[in-house]
C-alpha cells in the first residue's frame, strides 16, 4: 500500500476538527488564553504574531521527559532533532533557524521563569531545564529581537509549577526500554503568604545505540513571596548534574545498514562524551502599583562547568568553567493618546558571560587553547499597543543592542586576542483587527539579528585544526521578517491559528563542514511558510489537535569558498512538510489514552543538496488512569513510543564530514510510570 502524502492527512485531520455538531455545543466551551512572552500581558488573539501556548496536560501527561520535542512538537513552524543524543543536546528550530547548529540551540531566546537560559553570544542549552516541573510554555515563531535581541527566529518562554493552595509531595518512579529509570520527588503548597514548589530526581537510561548512555541529576525550587497584593518576590534555585553523558556520533549509510545501533568508531575508540555540572540562583521582583503601573525586575547567577571528548581524532578535548550573570528592569503602563488608549512597557537589561574555555589535543595531551572569552550583551527596548479603533490595533516596538565579544589567549604563540564589537537596531510594527467577533486577521513586518558565537567565530586553519581567535570574515546575520495570520474560534469548540510568512536573511550563518565545525556567511536565503494549527472538542472529553507546517527554505545568494554555487539549492536538515496530529480522551477523574503522530518530509543532509534523506512518520500512544488509594491519588501510566516500529533517524548532521550524517533513532520502545500524590 502506497503512503498518504503528508498534505492530504494534514487536511484530512484538520477538515474533520472543523466539522461541528449542535448536540454538544453548549457543553463544550475553549476559554481565551492569556500570553505574557511578547512582554505586555494580553489576549493570545490580541498579539499581531505567531505565538502559541502549550499547556500543563500537553506536557505532564504520560511523558516520558527526555527532552522538550515530546511537548513542542504540537507547535507550528517548530522542528526539532537530537532527542537521544545527551551529548549533544535538542535541536530546536523555528521557522528554520537553529537547524544549523551542531550542538544546543541557535537563534531562538530561551527563558525559564524569566531567566534567560540563552547566552549573551546567541547559544542555548536546555538540558538544565527540569522537564518534571514545566507547567506551561509560549512560544514566538518567528523574528523577536525588536523586544529580546539576538533571538533571528523567535522565543521560547517557558514556566515551572507554582504550588496549588493544598500542600503535597508525590512520589515519582519511571521505567522503560533501554534500560531507562527515573525515580523523583516533588511538592509544594502555600503557607500564608509563601508560595513554594521543589521538585528533584535521578535519571539513567543506556541508550538505543552503542556509546549512548546518560546519568543525571537534577533539583529545581521555586518561592515566591507575597508582600501584599501587588509586590512580590520569587526566587529560582536550579542544580544540574551530567556526570555522564556520551556521544555515538553519527554514522554512514552503510554503517547503519548494518547495524543501527552502532555508533561511529571513532566516538568508541576516544570514549566520547561529556561531563555537566550547573547551578543557577535568580530573582525576581514585581511590584504592579508604581505610579499605576506594573515594574518587574530581575537578576540571576549561573555556572556551568563543561567539559567533553568529541567524536573525532586531533584538538577534540573541550571544556570551559562559565560564569553567566546579568539584570534586566521594565516597566508596562497604560494612557490615552487623545481619544487612542495606549498600553506600553520600557525596558532595560545587560547580560554577560565569561568562560574560561580550554581545547587539548585527544592523542597528545598537548594543550591548544586556553582562553577567557567574554560577552557583553546590553539593550533597552519599548514597545506600544495604541488602540486606533474599537477593532483596530496598532503595535510598534523597537531595540538597540551593543553585543561585546573579547578574548584574552593565555596560551603559546600566535596570540589570538582581540575583541569584536556589534551594534544592532530592530524594530517591529503589526496591525490587529476583529474581522468578526471571534476572528481576527494581523499583519506584521520586523526586523531581527544573530551574532556569531564564540564557537562560530573560531578559525580553522588550513590543517583543519581550531586556532581560536576571530574568524574576520564571519559577520550578524540579518533578517527581515514578513506576516500575515488570522486566529479565532469556529464555534465554541474549535480554535485555530494561521501564519503566513515571507523571510530574508542576509549573510545567513551557515555550517559549512564538521569534525571540527566551520562556518561562514551565506550571502543570502529566503524562507517561504505556511504554519496551521487547530485543536477541536469533539466532546468535554474527546479533542483533536492538528499542527501543519509548509517549509520553503533556499539560498538566494551563496558561492562556497570552492567556487560551488548554491544559488537556488534547499537549506540542509529541514523538511518541507511537516505535520503533528493527536486524538485525546481526557476523563475528570484523571484518566486518558492519547495518540499522536508525527510525519516529517525528506531533508538533505548537506547545502549542495546532494544527500537526500528520505522522510518518516511516528505513531505514539499514552494511556493513564488515576485512582485514589488511601490517603493518595496513584497515577499509573503506560506508553508506547514508536508504535509502528519505524527505522528512522532522530538527526541528521548537515555537512558532517565522512558521510556520518546520520543519527538512528530507537524502534519500538516503552515505558511506565507510577506517580503517588499525598
Amino acid at each position: 500500500m502506497q503512503p498518504i502524502p503528508y498534505q492530504f492527512t494534514a487536511l484530512a485531520l484538520i477538515l474533520g476538527a472543523g466539522t461541528t455538531g449542535v448536540a454538544m455545543a453548549d457543553a463544550v466551551r475553549i476559554d481565551p488564553i492569556m500570553v505574557t512572552s511578547p512582554r505586555v500581558e494580553r489576549d493570545i488573539m490580541e498579539t499581531p504574531q505567531a505565538v502559541s501556548v502549550v499547556e500543563p496536560e500537553d506536557i505532564q501527561d504520560g511523558r516520558q521527559g527526555l527532552q522538550l520535542d515530546e511537548s513542542l512538537n504540537r507547535v507550528p513552524g517548530v522542528f526539532m532533532q537530537n532527542r537521544y543524543n545527551f551529548a549533544q543536546n535538542l535541536r530546536v528550530s523555528i521557522r528554520g533557524f537553529g537547524a544549523r547548529a551542531p550542538f544546543g540551540i541557535r537563534g531562538i531566546r530561551v527563558f525559564v521563569d524569566g531567566i534567560p537560559e540563552t547566552l549573551p553570544d546567541g547559544q542555548s542549552q536546555v538540558d538544565g531545564i527540569d522537564l518534571e516541573s514545566v507547567d506551561r510554555i509560549e512560544v514566538i515563531r518567528g523574528p523577536s529581537s525588536a523586544l529580546y535581541g539576538n533571538a533571528t527566529g523567535g522565543v521560547l518562554d517557558i514556566r515551572t509549577m507554582d504550588g496549588p493552595e493544598d500542600r503535597y509531595v508525590e512520589l515519582r518512579g519511571t521505567a522503560g526500554s533501554d534500560d531507562f529509570r527515573r525515580y523523583g520527588i516533588r511538592g509544594g503548597g502555600q503557607e500564608g503568604a509563601l508560595n513554594y514548589h521543589y521538585s528533584t530526581w535521578e535519571m539513567a537510561y543506556d541508550g538505543f545505540r552503542e556509546q549512548s548512555e546518560t546519568r543525571k541529576q537534577m533539583f529545581n525550587g521555586k518561592a515566591r513571596y507575597d508582600f501584599d497584593r501587588s509586590r512580590s518576590l520569587t526566587t529560582v534555585f536550579t542544580a544540574y548534574n551530567q556526570p555522564l553523558g556520551e556521544d555515538p556520533g553519527g554514522v554512514t549509510r552503510d554503517e547503519v545498514r548494518q547495524n543501527r545501533r552502532a555508533a561511529a568508531p571513532n566516538s568508541i575508540a576516544l570514549d566520547a562524551g561529556q561531563d555537566i555540572q550547573q547551578r543557577r540562583l535568580g530573582f525576581i521582583y514585581q511590584d504592579a502599583n508604581v505610579a499605576g503601573g506594573t515594574l518587574r525586575a530581575r537578576t540571576f547567577y549561573t555556572t556551568r562547568d563543561f567539559e567533553q571528548q568529541l567524536p573525532f581524532p586531533g584538538d577534540s578535548l573541550v571544556g570551559f568553567e562559565r560564569d553567566f550573570y546579568g539584570v534586566g528592569v521594565d516597566y508596562s503602563n497604560t494612557f490615552a493618546l487623545g481619544a487612542f488608549p495606549v498600553r506600553y512597557i520600557v525596558g532595560a537589561e545587560v547580560d554577560e558571560q565569561r568562560d574560561d574555555r580550554y581545547r587539548f589535543n585527544s592523542f597528545t595531551g598537548n594543550q591548544v587553547q586556553d582562553e577567557r572569552q567574554k560577552a557583553t550583551a546590553a539593550g533597552v527596548f519599548a514597545q506600544g499597543d495604541i488602540g486606533l479603533t474599537d477593532r483596530l490595533d496598532l503595535t510598534l516596538a523597537g531595540r538597540l543592542d551593543r553585543v561585546r565579544f573579547r578574548i584574552d589567549d593565555r596560551g603559546d604563540e600566535p596570540d589570538v586576542s582581540g575583541s569584536e564589537t556589534f551594534n544592532e537596531g530592530s524594530f517591529s510594527t503589526g496591525l490587529s483587527y476583529q474581522l468578526l467577533p471571534a476572528h481576527r486577521v494581523y499583519a506584521q513586518v520586523g526586523s531581527s539579528y544573530q551574532t556569531p558565537t564564540f564557537t562560530e567565530f573560531a578559525q580553522i586553519d588550513d590543517a583543519g585544526e581550531i586556532t581560536g581567535g576571530f574568524n574576520p570574515d564571519l559577520d550578524s546575520q540579518r533578517a527581515v521578517n514578513f506576516e500575515v495570520g488570522a486566529k479565532g474560534f469556529l464555534g465554541e469548540r474549535t480554535r485555530y491559528d494561521l501564519a503566513l510568512f515571507l523571510v530574508r536573511t542576509r549573510d545567513e550563518i551557515v555550517n559549512t563542514g564538521t569534525d571540527p565545525n566551520q562556518f561562514e556567511n551565506a550571502g543570502r536565503t529566503r524562507r517561504y511558510g505556511a504554519e496551521l494549527g487547530v485543536e477541536h472538542f469533539v466532546t468535554p472529553r474527546f479533542s483533536v489537535a492538528g499542527a501543519y507546517t509548509y517549509s520553503d527554505f533556499k539560498f538566494r545568494d551563496f558561492e562556497t569558498e570552492d567556487g560551488d554555487n548554491l544559488k537556488g539549492n534547499r537549506l540542509g536538515g529541514l523538511p518541507r512538510h511537516a505535520f503533528f496530529g493527536e486524538l485525546a480522551w481526557r476523563e475528570p477523574g484523571g484518566a486518558y489514552a492519547i495518540l499522536d503522530t508525527l510525519l516529517v518530509g525528506r531533508v538533505y543532509a548537506d547545502n549542495a543538496n546532494e544527500e537526500n534523506v528520505a522522510g518518516y512518520g511516528v505513531v505514539n500512544v499514552r494511556v493513564g488512569t488515576t485512582q485514589r488509594v488511601g490517603v493518595s491519588d496513584v497515577e499509573t501510566f503506560v506508553a508506547v513510543n514508536n508504535l509502528l516500529d519505524k527505522e528512522y533517524f532522530s538527526n541528521v548532521r548537515v555537512d558532517a564530514g565522512f558521510g556520518r550524517f546520520f543519527e538512528p533513532a530507537p524502534g519500538r520502545n516503552v515505558f511506565g510510570g507510577v506517580r503517588a500524590r499525598f
